[in-house]
């Protein structure tokens, strides 16, 4: 990594609010290690249970901006979720990342909860709505085999259901000052995620530790998830080439800005004007003179009207 410089640090991928004190040492490395730039965004994850003899600690280490994975404002839901905190920890968490000096908190929501409605969305983002919060992630929860979840899976909203909830979150979210600037990010105006923002921009990033992806100079790579491995200093195993044009396009379909026309000439093909002009009849899109992006409808489809206007085209 010599002669390039760090624009974002993102600590994630587990629990590292359980490292405590250890983040200091940790993030000390990191900066002798990296050229990292003086406004550069550097994220810690934290799940509420573990937050309280974290937060100083990593706001004493440099980090300046917290992501805590609320998910849920019912104590029962997110024991049914399989989590550790509650709601009373969730709020403390929030707080307690403002009291220590952090100016850029986001908070994690999860729909479409096992046996959920409307209303219960709404008092989650009404309690997420209540905290110092200026960026929000949102997921569709879904069940994925060999999860504990999976033997639940009959108790959650249909898709048609799940839709409506997401399209709900995206009006109350925009109607409370948030900006829907990706497919499952809002964030007050400045406090977009720049580390996620990156990916989402086909920029480079290099990932350090078992199971940690990379993509640099145009090849992707990653380590395998085997501890014994990365700590015996093994090399990271090559996946295949990225930045490829394709790539670029159904990644920047994931931001509100979308894409311009002058940037992807297939879409001024005929072929793919009228898709474009049949997507943004029923909605998904929205067209101007420079380009195209997905609408929150969109949002909900984009990997199948990504794959329509990709066809036959690339």
């Amino acid at each position: 990594m010599a002669g390039r410089s760090v624009s974002s640090v993102y600590i994630g991928g587990g629990t590292p609010s359980l490292l405590g004190e250890n983040i200091v040492p940790l993030m000390k490395s990191v900066f002798d290690s990296f050229d990292v730039l003086p406004q550069a965004e550097i994220t810690a994850e934290a799940n509420p249970e573990s937050a309280k003899d974290f937060l100083q600690p990593a706001m004493d280490a440099g980090i300046n901006r917290i992501s805590i994975g609320i998910q849920s404002s019912s104590d029962k839901m997110l024991k049914s979720l399989g989590r550790l905190h509650n709601l009373d920890e969730a709020k403390a968490a929030v707080l307690k990342a403002e009291s220590v000096g952090f100016k850029n908190i986001s908070g994690d929501l999860m729909i479409a909860l096992p046996g959920s409605d409307i209303s219960d969305l709404d008092r989650d983002i009404d309690f997420l709505l209540s905290l110092p919060l200026n960026h929000i992630s949102t997921y569709i929860l879904k069940a994925e085999k060999n999860t504990p979840l999976y033997s639940k899976r009959s108790l959650l909203p249909n898709e048609d259901t799940a839709a409506k909830m997401y399209l709900h979150t995206c009006r109350r979210l925009k109607d409370a000052g948030f900006s829907h600037y990706e497919i499952s990010n809002f964030a007050k105006p400045g406090f977009e995620g720049k580390h996620n923002l990156g990916y989402w921009q086909c920029g480079e990033y290099l990932g350090v530790g078992p199971g940690a992806h990379s993509f640099i100079n145009g090849k992707r790579f990653y380590y395998p998830r085997d501890l014994k491995s990365f700590l015996a200093g093994n090399e990271p195993l090559f996946e295949d080439e990225g930045g490829s044009l394709s790539e670029k396009f159904m990644l920047a379909l994931r931001l509100k800005t979308g894409v311009l026309f002058a940037d992807y000439p297939f879409l001024k093909k005929e072929a793919a004007k009228e898709k474009i002009a049949r997507l943004e009849a029923a909605g998904y899109l929205n067209k101007t003179d420079k380009g195209i992006s997905l609408t929150d409808k969109g949002f909900l489809v984009s990997n199948t009207i990504i794959t329509e206007l990709l066809y036959e085209n690339l």
